[in-house]
């Protein structure tokens, strides 16, 4: 980690918050409650216990390992239902394979992203090829889910392929820090990720004793979380690390620094940073179905139980 790199950031457009911007103080850090999820991968549940009024559009999101996997072991999820909000899985490290029944599908490697919209319903599977059950190897990756606005919770499925190579790449003023920006805006620059709720996306690797100040859309709210190493948050300097999420407070810039000595597997401080536009509706969650109300998930859960969601395809039965 991180798979996507390059040897000399200075060569790459630098970002920096404007003089006078209002760096946004820190509300809270939490730490990520660890557990399993398909077939007994293990997680951390980022964003447990904290508020949705702070998370939203955000509904929740996974860090998948990390985890070394002898010959036999790498697992992933048995086909599934979704309906109302979109999937984002970011890997970092390994392979993973995707396929829907709505024809979307792919496979990720270090890098890479699966955007996926679930729409109005369908059935999908994520896991591991063949090839890497045999050899076992490093999993580690990101699944984010995005809520969808009423108006487009009953739209048609879609499926993005976002491949590590398409990433945009920026550095901070000093080029201390490398941003990779999945989906979003930061200064001018724009991620690949087609989004239907406004949001940024950027994963962070912040070099020992650097600092990074970003400019932030003051109408979007500001969520961090630590995939490796160690580091502060804020002009306040609130101390956070890995397996931990930072919820910060208004503003139109967000500041994280690393510390000077990192741990010894991770040489830098790797953040992911996350911003949107609320939606302020209604969020009715009941495991893979996220509506407005709770007729609309009875009615999610009825379509999928009568077939309605889609039918797994035949070769992969």
């Amino acid at each position: 980690m991180p798979a996507v790199t390059i040897e000399n950031p200075l060569t790459l457009p630098r970002v920096a918050a404007p003089a006078g911007a209002r760096t946004r103080p820190v509300l809270t850090v939490n730490t990520a409650p660890s557990g399993f999820e398909g077939e007994g991968f293990p997680v951390r549940r980022a964003f447990a216990g904290i508020a949705y009024r702070h998370l939203d559009p955000f509904i929740m999101m996974d860090q998948m390992g990390e985890v070394e996997y002898a010959p036999g072991e790498p697992k992933g999820t048995p086909w599934h239902p979704h309906r109302g909000f979109e999937t984002v899985t970011y890997l970092l490290d390994g392979t993973f394979v995707h396929r829907d029944s709505h024809g979307g599908g792919g496979v990720i490697n270090d890098g890479d992203t699966q955007w996926m919209t679930a729409g109005s319903g369908l059935l999908h599977i994520e896991a591991p090829p063949e090839s890497l059950v045999m050899s076992g190897g490093l999993f580690h990756g990101l699944q984010l889910w995005v809520n969808l606005p009423k108006s487009d919770k009953m739209m048609a499925p879609r499926y993005q392929d976002i491949g590590g190579g398409r990433v945009k790449l920026l550095t901070s003023a000093d080029g201390g820090a490398l941003l990779r920006l999945i989906a979003g805006d930061i200064d001018g620059h724009q991620g690949p990720g087609v989004t239907h709720t406004p949001i940024t996306m950027v994963h962070v690797t912040v070099s020992p004793g650097a600092e990074v100040t970003l400019p932030w859309r003051a109408d979007f709210n500001g969520l961090a979380y630590a995939l490796a190493g160690r580091g502060t948050a804020g002009a306040e300097g609130r101390p956070f690390h890995m397996g931990q999420a930072v919820v910060f407070g208004e503003g139109d810039a967000l500041t994280i620094r690393a510390d000077e000595s990192q741990e010894s597997r991770s040489p830098n401080f790797e953040v992911v940073l996350l911003g949107g536009l609320p939606i302020r509706e209604p969020m009715m969650h009941y495991g893979p179905f996220v509506m407005n109300t709770h007729a609309e998930l009875a009615q999610a859960v009825e379509d999928f139980q009568a077939g309605r969601l889609g039918t797994i395809p035949a070769d992969a039965l």
